[in-house]
């Protein structure tokens, strides 16, 4: 899998994945940083679905996110633990990318656990809501990347297996 990985076009999937999260996050702050309130719903977590398919979207998405988090109001606490949250989703969801349902559990867990805390903690906000309030934000965002996940394998993964 890793030297598949280090190839000029895995190595662009990667870039434009980390691209697309980074601008998807900061291009909607009120959704994407929770503005203090402990609700948060990023769109471009619906790309944290993507290592089912390509186990490029690894690197691409912990970049994205890291480039996404420099930006958050919540400052060093979300570029680590933020970053870090996305490194562990993306790499659950490539392990359990033969069942889809239990590999999009992974992102909802992670955010929930570890941006949850990191929220609660900033924002002297209950651990159990604000956990319970990322946790409802990232199934949204999920359930918009499983749909992705369907349009690509019959549209994208068709022309893939041709090349």
């Amino acid at each position: 899998m890793f030297k598949r990985m280090f190839n000029t076009r895995s190595l662009c999937i990667s870039a434009m994945i980390a691209a697309l999260y980074a601008v998807l996050t900061i291009a909607l702050p009120v959704l994407s940083y929770g503005a203090g309130t402990g609700w948060e719903c990023r769109i471009s977590e619906a790309l944290t679905i993507l290592p089912i398919l390509f186990p490029e979207a690894i690197p691409g998405l912990t970049i994205g996110c890291l480039i996404a988090n420099l930006l958050s109001p919540v400052g060093p606490m979300d570029i680590i633990f933020g970053t870090l949250a996305t490194l562990i989703a993306a790499v659950g969801t490539y392990l359990l990318r033969k069942k889809p349902l239990l590999a999009a559990c992974c992102p909802v867990l992670s955010n929930a656990i570890i941006v949850g805390t990191v929220l609660s903690f900033t924002y002297s906000l209950p651990l159990f809501f604000t956990m319970l309030q990322v946790g409802v934000g990232e199934v949204v965002a999920v359930a918009l990347g499983l749909v992705l996940i369907g349009a690509l394998k019959k549209t994208v993964i068709p022309s893939k297996l041709q090349a």
